[in-house]
């Protein structure tokens, strides 16, 4: 009797597992092409909420910034409507390979180290990694940051910056964000931090004329990102930037957002392909 109870206890066990693998496997993200996006007719973009100029929240409750700008001009030409889901750095890739997103456009370096996790897009845009310092204090060489208590972003280009550049007794200290590290500075419990050019901009609103950019350490470009394999998409996203470079509409955002001429950008970059295979 012990044994048959046994067995029917296995069976039950095991027939409750096979129900639940369905729901298991339907969580995984399936691929998307664009004629997938225009059938449920919205484009879901995952960026940053909290980041200008590159992604933020407005007042209003409206997502704005450079890649906000680019994101909606890539929806037009698919001709729908854009649907962005702000999210912050360490979990930007995660929406996307989970299906939470179609597409990011949210500050992604083009590192090979992602490109192992997502497909990038040729680049759109470019950015420099940064030490930012007092401006009373004489920082001129990466061994002046070991005097520093230093705030980076978890998980962000300045993170791996300042992590491979600081000396090895040197406190780093990781925030869940840009917003998050820059207020650390601003606040004090910080003396430094990891960044980028555009970094400045906010920190002279809690504390003007204190800090400066003192080190560069990365020229870096961002792409798009789609899920491994995701051929249609990913070409659909290339021609899309070709035709904002060739037409002027990428311009027209740097003069918005980055006041600069766009940047001449490579054919290619090591360990990163821009074409889906």
């Amino acid at each position: 009797m012990t044994k048959l109870k046994s067995t029917r206890r296995s069976l039950l066990i095991a027939g409750a597992a096979a129900l639940a693998l369905p729901a298991l496997l339907g969580t995984a993200a399936q691929a998307i092409t664009p004629a997938e996006i225009k059938a449920k007719g919205k484009l879901v973009v995952g960026i940053q909420g909290d980041n200008p100029p590159w992604g933020f929240v407005t007042s209003g409750g409206k997502q704005d910034g450079l890649d906000a700008d680019i994101a909606t001009l890539f929806a037009k030409e698919l001709g729908v409507p854009v649907e962005f889901v702000p999210l912050e750095v360490n979990n930007r890739i995660p929406a996307l390979t989970t299906g939470r997103v179609d597409v990011l456009f949210a500050t992604m370096a083009m590192l090979p180290e992602r490109a192992k996790a997502v497909q990038f897009s040729k680049p759109y845009v470019a950015n420099t990694i940064v030490f930012i310092g007092p401006k009373k204090d004489k920082i001129t060489t990466n061994e002046d940051m070991g005097r520093y208590t230093i705030g980076v972003a978890r998980g962000a280009a300045q993170d791996t910056q300042v992590t491979k550049n600081a000396p090895a007794n040197t406190t780093i200290r990781r925030y869940d964000g840009d917003a998050p590290s820059i207020q650390a500075l601003v606040s004090g419990q910080v003396q430094a931090i990891g960044g980028n050019i555009f970094y400045m901009q906010r920190i002279e609103q809690g504390r003007p004329g204190e800090f400066e950019n003192k080190l560069e350490f990365q020229n870096l470009y961002n792409g798009a990102c789609t899920r491994l394999g995701e051929k249609e998409i990913n070409a659909a996203i290339n021609t899309f930037i070709d035709k904002i470079k060739g037409n002027g509409e990428l311009q027209k955002v740097y003069d918005k957002w980055m006041k600069v001429p766009v940047h001449k950008f490579p054919d290619s970059l090591e360990g990163i392909t821009f074409t889906a295979s």
